[in-house]
């Protein structure tokens, strides 16, 4: 069940209403949830106080982070590297303590997704302005930075290699961002459903949580995990929040409301 964004609490109103006494697991999209959104993906960079926070959650409890981004870029970004992180909006997933874990969408797309790269990086060096990110399971085009006059070629662009690929890839738009993967039956809702059941996290004592900000993060708000007893928490502009329908039960206005939100969790 969907709503308005601008019609829903904040998460510490839910959990009070709730009286939720369960320990929580904490899911965590990293772009403009641990960090503001900004124009170079590289440039998304923790900060020192958010990532005090995290360790402290992490210390208290278990924390993952589910992440657009190829694993090992959120790892660098983070300057944490003890903490469980699915890249590649689930695809990839490394634990620090056991290594990699396997699920069934993990392995066979490799030389479809190294083809699709270099085939978006030769279209998209003729529009000035777009960055292509290669990641593990996935490329992702930006163009942030395009002239909105040539957002069209860009749309074309990716319109283009999904013609070439019939039936092989799927495309998420996301903030100034399409995100081109296999067309396979996994996302970031069905990584958490797993990592719930491998890390041995289900039961009436865990509260799951799950906080993210962009289209790819409703696919973990309506994991049945999350919607049936967890708590779904987009992060939004409260300036944006009248326009979003939404499978979250709560929101916070920004990454400071998410810091003060987990920090509350931690202590």
């Amino acid at each position: 069940m969907s709503a308005r964004a601008s019609e829903l609490p904040a998460p510490e109103a839910v959990l009070a209403e709730r009286d939720d006494r369960r320990t929580p697991a904490v899911f965590l999209d990293y772009d403009g949830v641990l960090t503001p959104i900004v124009d170079r993906p590289s440039d998304a960079v923790m900060g020192p106080e958010m990532r005090r926070i995290v360790s402290d959650l992490a210390r208290r409890t278990s924390v993952c982070v589910v992440s657009g981004r190829d694993r090992a870029v959120v790892t660098e970004l983070m300057g944490l590297d003890d903490l469980i992180v699915a890249g590649s909006h689930g695809f990839d997933i490394h634990s620090p303590s056991t290594g990699t874990i396997t699920h069934d969408a993990s392995s066979g797309f490799e030389e479809l997704v190294e083809k699709v790269t270099a085939e978006v990086t030769d279209g998209a060096a003729a529009i000035e302005g777009t960055l292509v990110e290669p990641k593990h399971a996935s490329v992702a085009l930006h163009y942030r930075a395009v002239d909105p006059a040539r957002h069209g070629e860009v749309s074309d662009l990716v319109d283009g290699i999904l013609a070439a690929h019939p039936g092989e890839l799927r495309v998420t738009p996301g903030k100034f961002v399409h995100e081109i993967q296999p067309k396979i039956d996994w996302n970031k809702g069905r990584a958490v459903e797993h990592l719930l059941g491998v890390l041995d996290l289900r039961g009436p004592d865990v509260l799951p949580v799950y906080l993210g900000d962009d289209v790819t993060d409703e696919d973990a708000f309506v994991a049945p995990s999350i919607a049936d007893g967890g708590l779904g928490v987009l992060v939004i502009d409260p300036a944006d929040a009248a326009a979003r329908e939404t499978a979250a039960s709560a929101v916070l206005a920004d990454v400071d409301a998410v810091g003060r939100f987990l920090d509350g969790l931690a202590r």
